[in-house]
């Protein structure tokens, strides 16, 4: 019996090796009668696909697009979508417009108009977009979203709301029959949507139905706990500063502890300003320098220290990942952060995934198409690391820049907090009386509850807080 299943496993193995031969082998042949050209290139891939091996045919289409006549088929075109879902956008972001332009796969045109977007060239972007991809294909719900982000730039607000209307119902109609990487990219391209929509109507300065868009984002989302601060920002802008303390605060919780964001304080310092509370105005911008300071001096010698080694910061964000905590507070908290992005985790999954790929060409035998398959998937696996390594680098800089630009706007709030308690002392009109915590200055919407918190846990309701201060400023009372 022993023998009987040990032969069947063989001939699986053999069998299975067979078929994995046959496929790289037809590849090598188109290779080789290519000539140093790219004419077969597309039964290369076609080939390579076939295997699962993505990342080892990357370079194939991109040589086909640096090199290759503008002439494009909707086989080609297919065979380069089904990459870019395997391999991600970035490897593709890469290549310079010109030759992605050549190609007609809708995919690229998608990565075409990004490119665009970041040029601020949005026209150019939306001509990319505009009738290149079809209605069912699976890029079609992030085209949709980038189509929402340009009309909102633009301040075509009333075209933006109908592309994220249809955004996050194209999101939602893709969701069943694609795998689970794919469909947690369209569930969070979905809520940025929905999110698309508040910010639309807070540029448009329609606080009130801002304020009701963002409260459709599920606090389940991946993406709710860094949305907490643009809800704030709105409720500062309606003048409720005691929901905006109380949307604030919840960032103190530790489910979302890892939340880096010093524009946080700068928000938080900002509204006891407006309330008149001086001394808890001082309180947050004393803290913020007693906690950050020093650290962020270290952090501008670590990061001229590392330069652009790439590979460095993969292998940092990787340790973070891995659980291991850096000596400077301010660095962990700001690796956190960048760990649990959704564009970090896309691209180091993908990195990963890209590995197992080594597995199915070391089953091969020795030969000359096994080494060039090898060091095909080295070079993209090594873009791929540097593309990781390079996001997190710069994502530690603008953290840098932004924990620079809050002291001198907390600097700035201590100057005006002097001048304003200036003028209070001479308002014959302030009172002495500091109430807090009044149930009457609580304000709400038919989508938000009172709740007495007899017995619950705070994390049951987590961003619902709000304060009940009232103003100390003269003549006021919230």
């Amino acid at each position: 019996m022993f023998f009987i299943k040990k032969t069947i496993l063989i001939t699986l193995s053999c069998l299975f090796m067979q078929g994995a031969l046959a496929n790289t082998d037809v590849a090598w042949k188109y290779l080789v009668k290519s000539k140093g050209t790219v004419k077969y290139y597309p039964n290369v891939i076609k080939n390579l696909v076939k295997e699962d091996l993505y990342f080892a045919s990357i370079p194939y289409i991109k040589e086909l697009l640096t090199r290759g006549k503008s002439k494009s088929s909707k086989e080609l075109d297919f065979l380069i979508d089904k990459v870019v879902t395997n391999v991600g956008v970035k490897q593709f972001e890469v290549l310079p417009t010109r030759f992605l332009k050549k190609s007609k796969a809708p995919v690229l045109k998608y990565i075409l108009a990004k490119k665009y977007f970041r040029q601020g060239k949005y026209q150019k972007s939306l001509n990319a977009l505009n009738g290149t991809i079809p209605k069912n294909h699976p890029a079609k719900p992030f085209a949709l979203f980038l189509e929402g982000s340009i009309f909102s730039i633009t301040k075509k607000y009333k075209s933006s709301l109908s592309a994220y209307d249809e955004c996050i119902r194209s999101s939602n109609s893709s969701n069943s029959s694609v795998n689970f990487n794919r469909k947690r990219q369209l569930s969070i391209n979905r809520d940025y949507c929905i999110v698309g929509k508040a910010r639309s109507n807070f540029a448009a300065g329609k606080f009130e139905q801002a304020n009701l868009d963002y409260l459709d984002l599920s606090k389940s989302s991946h993406i709710w706990p860094e949305i907490l601060f643009e809800e704030a920002w709105n409720s500062f802008y309606m003048r409720d500063y005691n929901r905006t303390l109380g949307k604030l605060v919840t960032y103190k919780a530790p489910f979302i502890s890892f939340i880096f964001n010093p524009e946080i304080d700068v928000l938080r310092s900002l509204t006891y300003m407006e309330l008149c509370l001086w001394k808890d105005t001082l309180k947050v911008v004393d803290d913020f320098y007693d906690e950050n300071e020093s650290n962020h001096d270290k952090i501008k010698k670590f990061l001229r220290k590392h330069g652009k080694d790439y590979k460095y910061y993969y292998l940092l964000a990787k340790s973070r990942l891995n659980g291991k905590v850096r000596g400077n507070k301010l660095l962990n908290r700001m690796l956190s952060s960048i760990t649990r992005d959704a564009t970090f985790r896309e691209m180091f999954d993908y990195f990963q995934t890209g590995k197992d790929e080594l597995e199915i060409i070391n089953r091969l035998p020795k030969s000359r198409m096994k080494r060039i398959l090898k060091l095909n998937l080295k070079d993209a696996l090594i873009l791929q690391r540097n593309l990781v390594g390079a996001y997190v680098r710069k994502k530690l800089h603008l953290s840098w820049h932004q924990v620079r630009k809050t002291f001198a706007d907390m600097s700035y709030i201590k100057l005006e907090v002097l001048s304003r308690r200036k003028e209070s002392l001479y308002s014959p009109e302030k009172s002495m009386n500091r109430g807090r915590g009044d149930i009457r200055n609580l304000k709400r919407t038919d989508k938000q509850y009172f709740w007495t918190f007899n017995g619950e846990f705070w994390a049951d309701e987590l961003g619902d807080y709000v304060f009940s201060l009232k103003s100390e400023c003269s003549g006021n009372a919230l």
